[in-house]
């Protein structure tokens, strides 16, 4: 198969095309011929070996966890997917090595659902880490109808999730961005506010009792606005920044989950969950898609079209 991979820590510049052996599929998996793979900011933090402290590598590493494909084959005891079945999965694996930036790729039952039919390759490839990312955030937080909630970094790839499923769970959110992103927001249900110096005065401007929960994607000063906005600071989760485990609030890491991301897929099918795709590149140019990641300037998601 062909495969995106590298064979020491690096930028973009150590990503190649290569042709590497299909995977195996073990009990319990699938293997899955891949039409998009997702990019996510993750997937070039571990290939610099930012995360070499907490996970594995095993070179020559292919990277990426989210796809979205046709089952190709299953593996024993395998039940609940026929080869031909579209799915997508958030194909993470105990250590860094055989990813879906691919043709091919083997993923556990337990990581996977049925692709939305109200998605396309592309938009279903953009769904799995950062939906269930915010799903589980918003989980954390205990985000109900009737709570005001802030999501810090609301246009990015999580907090676009967080915004659509806080907006459909029946809160009010008031979402932090540059103000070109405003209007994109109101799209979806948020009020906008601008991020930076005195973002806790633009937040009480619009809810002078306080808020219920803050669901943050950026850390550091979002984290610092939160402690002043939030009348219970258990109810602040952070994926960015640890502070927020000092505060009392929750510092989350996302777990692989099929009934979450079943969940997430019959939102979409229902129209309460859009997914936003900025950029599809090819395979072959990876390491373009990490270089726009690392700029930080997308809405929504970058994608790898493979097949």
């Amino acid at each position: 198969m062909r495969a995106i991979i590298q064979e020491q820590y690096g930028g973009p510049d150590v990503l190649t095309l290569a042709e590497r052996p299909d995977p195996k599929v073990a009990p319990g998996e699938v293997l899955i011929r891949v039409k998009s793979a997702g990019v996510n900011p993750v997937d070039w933090k571990l290939g610099a070996g930012y995360l070499d402290a907490m996970m594995e590598a095993r070179f020559p590493i292919i990277p990426g966890w989210d796809v979205s494909g046709v089952v190709e084959a299953v593996g024993l005891d395998v039940h609940e997917y026929r080869v031909g079945d579209e799915v997508v999965g958030y194909a993470r694996k105990d250590w860094v090595a055989n990813g879906t930036y691919a043709e091919l790729v083997a993923a556990n039952v337990r990581h996977i659902a049925a692709k939305p039919r109200a998605l396309d390759w592309n938009e279903a490839a953009g769904l799995p880490l950062a939906g269930l990312t915010a799903y589980q955030m918003l989980d954390r937080a205990r985000i109900a109808e009737g709570d005001t909630v802030v999501v810090h970094a609301a246009a990015g790839g999580v907090g676009t999730f967080a915004t659509q499923l806080a907006v459909a769970r029946g809160a009010r959110v008031i979402g932090t961005a540059s103000e070109r992103n405003h209007d994109f927001l109101r799209e979806l249900g948020a009020e906008p506010v601008t991020y930076g110096d005195g973002l806790v005065e633009r937040v009480r401007a619009l809810a002078p009792e306080g808020i219920d929960a803050a669901v943050d994607c950026v850390g550091g000063e979002s984290i610092d606005a939160s402690r002043e906005l939030l009348k219970d600071l258990s109810r602040l989760v952070s994926v960015a920044d640890p502070r927020a485990e000092e505060l009392g609030g929750t510092s989350m890491w996302v777990r692989p989950s099929a009934a979450d991301l079943a969940e997430l897929s019959r939102l979409a099918d229902v129209g309460e969950l859009r997914v936003f795709v900025d950029r599809v590149l090819p395979l072959e140019e990876a390491a373009e898609a990490w270089r726009l990641s690392q700029e930080g300037r997308t809405r929504g998601k970058i994608v790898l079209s493979v097949s």
